[in-house]
């Protein structure tokens, strides 16, 4: 039946538009037997329905293609109008008039409006979300429950079950029952009450249909499986237990999937990163499997973890806790003195961590640390060897021209309830480099093999940016100072990284290196090997995180069976056509679960706010848009200036130079300069903060409030730009986009891996 389902769209797809009909297309495909014409019937009926094929009015088909259909993700802005994003091309407008009852995150088929950059919804193909949550208010008539998601339009009903007793503040989570005006919503379980510690992330996960809970089937074959290996669990596996290895992560990590050993040789380094094997206990089809690729992705907010395995798996068996042996796949490279990969051999093995490191030690041991180095003494001169291996790696990835861009990331403190107490800068130390550089190696060694083997596979890749925003790019850059000059319209990763060291001592260069980011389009997964434009690489995948990464566990899948097994156990066309599949799921996923981290970042440094309106800083305009800016502090809080807030002209969008300019003063407020501001409102409900422009004459006249003014420091993200949010394309380690600390217990459920 899917033979015979190809079979339509490519006779249907090679003809004429609207040329045949069931009758041409039952002639083409040559039916003969009443058993085949029983089918055909009912498999074009199917695949109408679908919208696979699309039927005139004459009653003769088109593919999407011909009949100009697009497929894409609907993404909706807080005040309805909707948005689908389009490859090498402009995104889709939607205006509210034309969703025909599609909502954010809905998977669509979306017609172009003639001449214009409009669409109109023709179907949903797939609902996005599942779960909503709701907040009990009191009003004027009386308690009602209401949808939090400010893009459900009023007038939507909400069922309150007999058993719930509802009171002002409480959160719940709903379910649509039905999806037609009026919309109506089922109060699934209570939350907690709004106020609660912990109850406003679990409600932004809700939000993005983030489940903690484990479905029963999926924790029972989790511990099922046991806590120690068996002669069995050896075989056919390299012993390197008597090997010095050990893992470096972050101090609050409880899952280790990546462990390290390094021997000097007269070449250079025998550099092994050995990988938690999670394919030997997730088969393929379990349960867990199952919910394995539903989730996708490990997230990580703040203090709080949702795993994408069960815990019993992620922090036990699987993870290479220390002082214990663990199944892992290892890669295995000789790395020369000028840093590049001379060869590698990747094989199933078996490790004993000798000691759980962290990046903070390990950066103390850089430095000099004097009791830490008698610590672990015992392990010699490991951490030297690896500090000159991975300068020598580093060096390579630059000449070869690997982009690094000036990124702020965010930690934020948090008290025992939750509430944030100090936001800050996350640090990366040279241990944090250092782990990142031996990790791509490693991916991109299994990534050349799995290519070179014509093994089924998701790659990681990163396409060239277009030439279009890069124009756009020269434009700003010329303005500023620093102008990129790029011949053909094509750029190379080693010309724009040229560039970038060339503005590193610019003031403007924290700026020019966001805007560049900006152009670079958002890294995806893939079953064909495009390569890496940012790292300069033609072969990248994800291999290192199984525990937390779906694509990763897959690729540990497919090594099995058509490296280590020579293909005995698989289905290469099975395989193959899976991997489609795969690599959609777990790019929607990805980026799911970014935008919840992002959520609640944003609501936790709104949240800080509200305890510092009135109080002046200084910071740098970050974004600037035809309403307003965004202006960003040295902690990476971000606020926006709204247009109508700025006394004393009438200011307009300068699109070419990022700039807001007064009419009659020929004032200019342009991305990259410094501004102070005073804070003026902040909403955790709305994860908003309102800035307001002062003449720094005024900063004398502050509020003290007990903290120190802000000085002057770069800014990272905007906030609202879709590739800084999906900027840490590589995915080599986690050391944490938002990090947190809790001042009474110190600790968190696990660090976000990052590159």
């Amino acid at each position: 039946m899917e033979n015979m389902k190809e079979k339509i769209l490519e006779i249907v797809g090679r003809a004429k538009r609207s040329t045949l009909d069931r009758n041409a297309i039952e002639k083409a495909l040559g039916l003969k037997t009443s058993g085949d014409f029983v089918r055909f019937s009912k498999l074009i009926d199917e695949m109408e329905e679908e919208c696979l094929l699309i039927r005139d009015k004459q009653n003769r088909y088109m593919t999407r293609k011909q009949a100009g259909l697009i497929e894409g993700t609907l993404s909706l802005s807080r005040k309805g109008v909707g948005y689908i994003d389009r490859e090498n091309e402009e995104s889709i407008v939607i205006m509210p008039n034309d969703l025909n009852g599609a909502m954010h995150g809905d998977t669509v088929l979306a017609a172009m409006k003639r001449g214009t950059d409009t669409g109109t919804v023709r179907q949903v193909l797939k609902r996005g979300r599942v779960r909503y949550t709701g907040t009990f208010e009191l009003t004027t008539k009386g308690l009602q429950c209401t949808v939090d998601d400010s893009r459900i339009q009023p007038g939507y009903r909400v069922r309150i079950p007999k058993d719930l007793h509802p009171i002002e503040g409480l959160k719940v989570e709903l379910s649509i029952e039905k999806y037609e005006a009026p919309m109506r919503f089922v109060v699934e379980r209570a939350i907690g009450h709004k106020d609660d510690p912990g109850v406003d992330i679990m409600s932004v996960l809700l939000n993005h249909d983030i489940v903690p809970e484990f479905p029963e089937a999926v924790m029972e074959q989790a511990e099922a499986i046991g806590d120690s290996l068996s002669e069995e669990d050896l075989a056919g596996r390299k012993d390197l237990r008597d090997i010095i290895t050990v893992t470096i992560d972050g101090d609050d990590s409880k899952d280790f999937d990546d462990a390290v050993s390094i021997e000097v040789i007269p070449e250079g380094w025998l550099l092994r990163v050995s990988i938690a094997d999670v394919s030997h206990y997730v088969t393929e089809g379990s349960p867990l499997d199952k919910e394995a690729y539903e989730r996708g992705t490990s997230v990580y907010v703040l203090d709080k973890v949702v795993p994408m395995l069960p815990h019993v798996l992620s922090n036990g068996i699987c993870s290479l806790n220390p002082g214990t042996d663990r199944l892992t796949n290892t890669v295995e490279m000789m790395i020369a003195r000028d840093g590049t990969t001379v060869n590698y051999e990747v094989y199933p093995s078996v490790i004993h961590s000798d000691e759980r490191m962290t990046y903070a030690n390990v950066n103390k041991i850089f430095d000099g640390d004097q009791e830490l180095k008698e610590r672990y003494a015992h392990l010699g001169s490991l951490f030297q060897d690896m500090r000159q291996c991975a300068k020598a790696i580093r060096r390579m990835r630059n000449a070869n021209g690997a982009m690094e861009f000036e990124s702020t990331e965010s930690k934020i403190d948090v008290d025992e309830n939750g509430r944030p107490v100090k936001v800050a800068p996350a640090e990366r130390g040279e241990a944090e480099m250092m782990i990142e550089d031996f990790m791509i190696a490693a991916n991109v060694a299994v990534a050349n093999l799995m290519k070179k083997n014509h093994i089924p596979a998701l790659y990681r890749i990163h396409e060239e940016p277009q030439a279009k925003k890069l124009r756009s790019f020269e434009t700003l850059s010329y303005h500023l100072g620093h102008k990129l000059t790029i011949a053909g319209g094509s750029a190379t990763p080693k010309k724009l990284q040229e560039y970038l060291n060339d503005a590193k001592d610019l003031e403007c260069y924290p700026v020019l290196s966001k805007m560049l980011l900006r152009c670079m389009q958002k890294a995806k997964y893939d079953p064909v090997c495009v390569g890496h434009f940012s790292l300069a690489e033609d072969e990248y995948l994800h291999f290192t995180s199984p525990i937390r990464r779906y694509p990763d566990l897959i690729v540990h899948r497919m090594l099995r069976k058509y490296y280590f097994e020579n293909g005995h156990s698989g289905d290469l066309h099975t395989d193959e056509t899976n991997m489609k599949d795969y690599a959609v799921q777990s790019s929607v996923k990805e980026r799911n679960a970014a935008d919840a981290e992002w959520d609640v970042e944003d609501m936790k440094k709104a949240e800080y706010m509200t305890d510092r309106i009135g109080n002046i800083y200084e910071g740098i305009i970050s974004t600037v848009t035809g309403f307003g800016f965004y202006v960003q502090l040295p902690d990476t809080v971000e606020g926006m200036v709204s247009i109508g807030s700025i006394k004393g002209d009438y200011y307009t969008f300068d699109a070419d130079t990022y700039s807001l300019v007064g009419e009659r003063t020929k004032k200019r407020y342009t991305i990259g300069q410094s501004v102070t501001i005073r804070v003026v409102a902040a909403s955790k409900e709305t994860s908003s903060i309102d800035f307001e422009v002062i003449d720094k004459t005024d900063s004398s006249k502050r509020k003290h409030s007990g903290e120190r003014e802000h000085g002057r420091r770069s800014a990272g993200r905007t906030g609202r730009s879709g590739n800084q949010r999906s900027a840490r394309s590589s995915g080599a380690k986690k050391t944490g986009r938002t990090t947190v600390k809790r001042k009474s217990s110190g600790g968190k459920a696990g660090g976000r891996k990052k590159r």
